[in-house]
């Protein structure tokens, strides 16, 4: 696979995921457990609606090969995540703020699918 200059090595990425994924239980927890009835239910689904799309994309990219189904598969996951954000920051600004990184390093990895996708 013919892959871009700028793109982190191997070892990045479990390095920059395992304090992602902690932040994002952090947010979660703060948010849920401060929200009551049908907000905390929807706080409920939004995460775990954003963190099945967020295992999806290993199998769009890698099981099933396809850097264009891998884009597709962040391209939604930014949205999930443009949505989650917006719906924690109100009930919960600092659950919201922790969750920052995670959507930047979102769409980093949409830029690098962009690029291999191009490239292969």
């Amino acid at each position: 696979m013919d892959k871009p200059g700028w793109q982190p090595p191997a070892w990045a990425f479990p390095a920059v995921w395992t304090p992602l994924y902690a932040s994002i239980a952090w947010s979660a927890g703060h948010a849920v457990s401060r929200a009551d009835g049908r907000r905390r239910r929807a706080l409920m689904i939004g995460f775990g609606a954003n963190l099945a799309l967020n295992a999806s994309w290993t199998w769009l990219f890698f099981g099933r090969r396809s850097p264009t189904a891998g884009v597709w598969g962040t391209v939604l996951l930014d949205a999930s995540n443009l949505q989650l954000v917006r719906q924690v920051w109100r009930g919960d600004p600092k659950a919201a703020a922790a969750l920052a990184p995670y959507a930047g390093w979102c769409l980093f990895a949409t830029a690098l699918s962009a690029s291999l996708a191009r490239r292969n």
